[in-house]
């Protein structure tokens, strides 16, 4: 490896280590808590060093929401594509709550923490990632009026009613309240899972044939 190339690398790793500890550090003590320096002191550089990456934290936390909803849509991407559209929903359920379970962090940083609208507002990136997250259900629940499930109501509505269940399994789960359960984390995503399967199976029952 020539020298251009090691500095390429130990910049891209300097990188990744500004990003984790600004992440730590955002969930510990929150975005509006946390300074630059703080975020330098954590990883052990100085505060110019940290700005010869990013502009300043605003954009810090802009990388990581693009990070994290980035890997979120390729979550929500993996589904079969052979079977009944109903039944794809419920792979894409079980994909979010799995990405969820293995990536609380990153859900925290996405869905939880809470942030000033102004510090994200600017970049419409962000929400232009969440959208396509958000287009892979509605596209999904598309299919499944098409196929006579909730054919009934309206697309946003119910892909929104879709989306509101699994964040709300997770919440519980990222906020502790299912630990009254008293079980380990692997019993837990079970529960989550066969909750969310009650979920589908009762989709299934208001199934309405197509309007000809």
């Amino acid at each position: 490896m020539g020298v251009s190339d090691r500095k390429e690398r130990e910049k891209a790793e300097l990188r990744t280590k500004i990003l984790e500890a600004a992440k730590m550090l955002f969930l510990d003590k929150g975005f509006e808590k946390t300074s630059i320096r703080n975020i330098a002191e954590q990883i052990e550089y100085s505060p110019g060093t940290i700005y010869l990456y990013f502009k300043d934290k605003n954009e810090l936390l802009f990388e990581l929401h693009v990070e994290a909803f980035q890997a979120l849509i390729i979550a929500l991407s993996d589904i079969p594509i052979a079977e009944k559209a109903v039944e794809r929903l419920e792979h894409m359920g079980n994909n979010y709550i799995k990405f969820a379970f293995e990536n609380p962090e990153l859900y925290n940083l996405m869905f939880i923490m809470e942030a000033p609208m102004e510090t994200l507002e600017c970049n419409n990136e962000i929400w232009d990632d969440g959208m396509k997250a958000f287009e892979l259900l509605r596209y999904l629940v598309e299919d499944c009026q098409k196929e006579g499930y909730l054919s009934q109501y309206n697309l946003d509505d119910a892909s929104l009613m879709i989306w509101s269940f699994v964040h709300g399994l997770v919440t519980l789960k990222s906020r502790k309240r299912l630990e009254m359960f008293a079980e380990d984390d692997q019993v837990s995503l079970e529960r989550m899972m066969r909750a969310y399967k009650i979920f589908v199976e009762n989709l299934k029952c208001s199934y309405e044939q197509p309007k000809p």
